[in-house]
């Protein structure tokens, strides 16, 4: 829990919920909720509505886009630009979820290429990374880990990282309901925080902020968020429910 580093909460609708109305209930809830204003909270709807919630956000609340593509204009049907997203003012985008690893099959080295393009387009970057319960139970967690980390610190200079906010997300806790404890979290979190140290530098391991992100609700994001290591979360199913707001404020005093 550093003191330099501001939390950060972001909330990924993934596909849901189904209308735009539904969407404006979830954003009328965080308009009127006493939420901690010191904490950074993004919220990543599926981008179609992107501009008409961003339209009726709080201004203390920003969106981000759940994906972007590694070129910026051409003939890729269904990719959406990253100059596109920072031409219609979104400033944040997710890159290298597991479920784009997995269903989509993207690597390592096109979650880079996608980085790459994203900050050249002026956008931050939420970039997620994580284990499989198989990799976990092999005690391979740390070396998957750089793994994914390290085609983006060989595309990136060490200045970019200030754009770059690292989300750690066991797969086998995303939506599952299990959840790291804290002292598997705050582990995975030193040793990523090590890594960028040696790969990059003290100075960018020290001011990144590293999430976590795996079933964090109401009742567990306390504890997480007090991990010295811990900067905030990545939400999934429980940014769409009235507790977002309880995790958003589970740093404050």
């Amino acid at each position: 829990m550093s003191p330099t580093r501001q939390f950060f909460v972001g909330g990924n609708f993934k596909l849901n919920p189904g209308t735009l109305q539904a969407k404006k209930d979830i954003v009328e809830i965080l308009n009127k909720a006493d939420i901690d204003t010191s904490a950074e909270v993004v919220i990543a709807p599926p981008s179609l509505y992107l501009l008409p919630l961003q339209q009726i956000l709080r201004k203390e609340i920003k969106v981000a886009a759940q994906n972007s593509y590694l070129k910026t204009s051409g003939a890729f049907t269904g990719e959406i630009s990253p100059t596109q997203l920072a031409d219609a003012g979104i400033p944040y985008v997710i890159l290298g979820h597991s479920e784009r690893r997995t269903i989509f099959n993207e690597t390592s080295d096109v979650v880079a290429q996608k980085t790459r393009a994203a900050l050249d387009a002026g956008l931050s970057v939420i970039l997620c990374v994580g284990e499989t319960l198989k990799e976990r139970e092999a005690n391979q967690t740390k070396q998957v880990v750089e793994d994914q980390l390290k085609p983006v610190v060989d595309i990136l200079k060490e200045n970019d990282w200030s754009k770059i906010v690292v989300a750690y997300e066991p797969v086998w806790a995303i939506g599952t309901g299990k959840v790291a404890t804290s002292a598997q979290a705050q582990e995975a979190h030193a040793d990523i925080r090590t890594f960028l140290s040696s790969a990059v530098s003290s100075s960018v391991a020290e001011a990144t902020r590293i999430l976590y992100g795996g079933s964090v609700t109401a009742s567990n994001c306390k504890e997480l968020g007090n991990q010295k290591d811990v900067d905030g979360f990545l939400v999934g199913g429980a940014s769409l429910k009235p507790e977002f707001v309880d995790i958003i404020n589970a740093r404050r005093q």
